[in-house]
Order: C-alpha cells, then sequence, then structure tokens
C-alpha cells in the first residue's frame, strides 16, 4: 500500500525533499481577517447575528495573530 499525499509530513515533497512555504507561514494573519470579513459580510446579508459576530471575532483574532507573527520576526531577527 503507498503513501497517498495526505501521509505525508508538512512540507515533505514525494521526492523526499524538505519544502518550507515562507509565504504560508506569513500571510496566517491576514488570512484569518478575510475569512472573518467575508463570515461578517455574509452575516449582514442574511441577518444571522451569529455569523456576523463569528467574523468579527475572527477579524480581531487576524489582528492579534498578524501582532504575534511581527513580534516573532523582530525576536528573530534580534538573535
Amino acid at each position: 500500500m503507498s503513501n497517498g499525499p495526505n501521509d505525508r509530513p508538512d512540507g515533505i515533497a514525494a521526492d523526499g525533499a524538505d519544502h518550507k512555504h515562507p509565504i504560508a507561514d506569513s500571510i496566517t494573519g491576514l488570512g484569518q481577517k478575510i475569512i472573518g470579513g467575508i463570515e461578517e459580510i455574509g452575516g449582514i446579508l442574511t441577518g444571522d447575528p451569529v455569523t456576523a459576530a463569528e467574523g468579527e471575532f475572527n477579524l480581531e483574532v487576524g489582528d492579534v495573530r498578524e501582532e504575534i507573527e511581527e513580534d516573532l520576526e523582530e525576536s528573530r531577527s534580534d538573535d
């Protein structure tokens, strides 16, 4: 039985090479904010206050994640 693409550890290609994804690591806060914005708009358009509130929460989480990511980058550059 062969391993499928989902059975490999993150960043390990079929050829066994270790590939890093620095772009994916740096857009996590932005991605969270985009998802939150879409959810918030969807909740407003459908009249669902829970979805709108969840979207607002995700926007705030995205802001916090971006701040944390910036702090981590600064601490890594100081080392």
